[in-house]
């Protein structure tokens, strides 16, 4: 292997752990979708397919994982990655990996509740979820921006709106059925965000969605990792849980520091 590709694969390797795997599942996912070498009925989501024997629970992830066609391919991957990476390895309120897990966790079953309740009151549902999580994401890392500016596109916006000009801009171009996706991935993220910051700081209760000690169990697990002079065995240590990104690898490598470590005043949309 030459040098360029190890400092590819290092630099890879240091990307947060959460944000490169969904990040990478998703193009690895939708490339082969959308240039129909899969069958996109295999990765939708559609209670139907949950009572079936046996249920299909893969769906559950894989609806998360289909980006938009075209440029979608880039930019929703994108957008995925900025912004899952931003709360993995820099914001306050997610110390630990697991907290991450977690957040994904309750999000993403918010927006499919969500999207069957609609589907049944409104005859309103959708079978891809990634820009609803998208949406959660941006607005979850905007609430702890306040105050600082964010350029979106052309224009220079205060960064807690950043979620609505994306929902703005989406349903001009894609209309109302993309509005409420979003509108779904809004209303999980602010719901997570009033669980576990609005309630305890402003009505005096505590946190009524604590990460459970069972996720910690599940990520921190020994891990194997390969390499081109032998595979290195490393265990779980006591600060594997905090979602640094700097698992394996140097500390140098081709990709730019924004993909690795969180900044201020980077573009946001």
């Amino acid at each position: 292997m030459s040098t360029i590709q190890e400092n590819m694969l290092d630099a890879y390797w240091q990307l947060p752990p959460i944000s490169r795997t969904l990040a990478t599942a998703a193009i690895g996912l939708s490339l082969p979708v959308h240039f129909g070498l899969l069958y996109a009925g295999w990765f939708i989501h559609h209670p139907y397919y949950l009572w079936q024997l046996p249920p299909q629970v893969w769906r559950l992830v894989t609806s998360f994982l289909i980006t938009g066609p075209k440029l979608g391919l880039i930019f929703d991957t994108y957008l995925l990655y900025q912004y899952l990476s931003q709360i993995e390895a820099g914001h306050p309120r997610f110390q630990r990996r697991e907290d991450v897990a977690w957040y994904l966790m309750f999000i993403s079953g918010v927006i499919l509740t969500t999207d069957y309740i609609l589907s049944i009151t409104l005859d309103v549902s959708n079978y891809f979820y990634l820009q609803g999580l998208i949406l959660a994401l941006a607005y979850t890392v905007t609430q702890d921006q306040r105050g600082m500016k964010a350029s979106f596109y052309f224009i220079t916006i205060p960064a807690q709106l950043t979620p609505y000009c994306m929902m703005l801009l989406n349903m001009l171009f894609q209309g109302p059925g993309m509005l409420i996706l979003q509108l779904e991935g809004l209303f999980a993220a602010h719901l997570y965000d009033f669980l576990t910051r609005i309630w305890p700081e402003f009505g005096g209760g505590r946190n009524l969605l604590p990460t459970p000690a069972f996720m910690s169990r599940l990520v921190q697990t020994p891990r194997i990792l390969q390499r081109a002079h032998g595979t290195a065995f490393r265990p779980a240590s006591a600060d594997s849980g905090r979602a640094t990104g700097r698992t394996t690898g140097a500390s140098t490598g081709p990709l730019p520091d924004s993909w690795r470590t969180r900044g201020r005043g980077q573009r946001l949309g």
